[in-house]
């Protein structure tokens, strides 16, 4: 406890808060969330498909959530905004086990996702604020570290309790963010925020139109934003598909799936640091090509897995991939982007985003139709696929520059 006092102590009161609210928000998010296809599997008569859309659905607002977020920042300010996501998330929590119209869920679930991603694109940007700048990298991995602790050990605290997928999870997750919003309120009434700006990211004029653009005009982000599309079709909602086929296929399968979940966040906590260490000399696709491969491996573990033991083994691999996957993707579109446009690029790359709705719902569809084998063995395909779209793209780059006769010299190391 000392400990971490004095590692929040050299932040701003503000940053504190967001720190912790952040951890607890994770961790009783982790005890709902995860298991809201479960939940709504066994309270409701709709199909895997449906019910793969309906929380789907969060990821696919959130696409634009952070282009819509920042025009309202702008117009009501940061303050008003957070507050205001905060709120709604509450409402929305309490809502969730309250509705059965899958139209409402659909519409619930969209409020879920543009909510979650005002609050996270406006709260990182007034961190960064408040924040002297050889402090951010820090502050951001500490925030990073709160939020898998959360969903580390959230799910095994829910699973002692008797909490996980239950009503009582989601009432509790809702009451946190009203908390956390009022603890907040009080935090900005009390404390000063040094720098007024008031726009999260409209400092480089990122709107969807000047993205949509962005990707019409050059191939090579094309590619990329597809490759990405498929590799979060895998992984992005991964925990849709692999909770309905636990609670299915195996006895106590809903407490299983929250130690499945524990063991995810816990992979990440403790390998992410020497895995990116080992790995720092390897860039950009040499890693997503590892990191693909390993999604493979491990969703056809899920599907040959016939006791627990092989399903947190095959756990394991799938983090690992992900661990090695999401920020080589970031690698890639920073070595391909322009300097005066570097903030479009980013704000395209949110279109991947759209494989968190695509997932769930083709998932569920196969899952239904097909069984859980034919499920993962897709899912393995499609992340194999992925690569044909990353080498394209990357093979593009490489004429382009070599025509140029300048730019970035060429990485070896990044190609295949």
């Amino acid at each position: 406890m000392n400990k971490m006092k004095r590692l929040l102590s050299v932040y701003h009161p503000i940053a504190q808060i967001l720190i912790l609210g952040t951890a607890l928000i994770s961790l009783t998010s982790a005890m709902s969330i995860p298991f809201l296809a479960v939940y709504l599997n066994k309270h409701t008569q709709l199909s895997y498909a449906v019910i793969g859309m309906i929380v789907g659905a969060g990821p696919l607002a959130a696409t634009v959530g952070g282009f819509i977020g920042g025009i309202l920042s702008d117009r009501f300010g940061r303050k008003v905004l957070m507050f205001g996501s905060l709120c709604s998330l509450a409402v929305v929590f309490v809502l969730l086990i309250l509705v059965t119209n899958p139209f409402l869920l659909f519409l619930l679930s969209m409020i879920r996702g543009l909510a979650t991603s005002f609050f996270s694109a406006v709260s990182k940007a007034l961190m960064g604020d408040i924040t002297p700048q050889d402090k951010r990298f820090k502050l951001f991995s500490t925030r990073y570290l709160a939020v898998n602790l959360g969903y580390a050990l959230g799910p095994m605290i829910g699973a002692n309790l008797g909490l996980e997928g239950s009503s009582i999870a989601f009432q509790l997750t809702g009451t946190v963010y009203l908390l956390y919003a009022l603890i907040l309120l009080i935090g900005f009434k009390k404390c000063s925020i040094v720098k007024p700006g008031e726009s999260n990211g409209s400092e480089d004029g990122i709107t969807i139109i000047s993205a949509v653009n962005i990707i019409r005009r050059d191939s090579i982000l094309l590619f990329f934003i597809l490759g990405g599309i498929s590799l979060t079709i895998v992984h992005g909602e991964m925990s849709v598909y692999l909770s309905q086929y636990v609670s299915e296929q195996f006895e106590e399968g809903v407490t299983l799936f929250s130690y499945l979940l524990s063991v995810h966040g816990f992979t990440i906590v403790l390998l992410q640091a020497p895995i990116t260490k080992m790995l720092e000399k390897y860039k950009g696709l040499q890693t997503i090509t590892m990191g693909s491969m390993l999604f493979a491996l491990g969703e056809v573990g899920f599907a040959f897995s016939t006791n627990e033991g092989l399903l947190m083994l095959s756990m394991i691999v799938f983090t690992i991939g992900e661990i090695l996957v999401i920020p080589s993707e970031y690698a890639l579109i920073d070595v391909i982007t322009p300097e005066k446009v570097r903030g479009t690029y980013y704000g395209a790359q949110e279109f991947t985003q759209l494989g968190g709705f695509i997932g769930p719902w083709l998932a569920g569809l196969i899952l239904s139709s097909y069984g859980g084998k034919a499920m993962f063995i897709a899912m393995s395909g499609i992340s194999l696929f992925s690569l044909l779209f990353y080498a394209k793209g990357w093979k593009m780059y490489r004429i382009k520059q070599s025509s140029a006769k300048h730019g970035p010299p060429l990485d070896d190391k990044v190609c295949f």
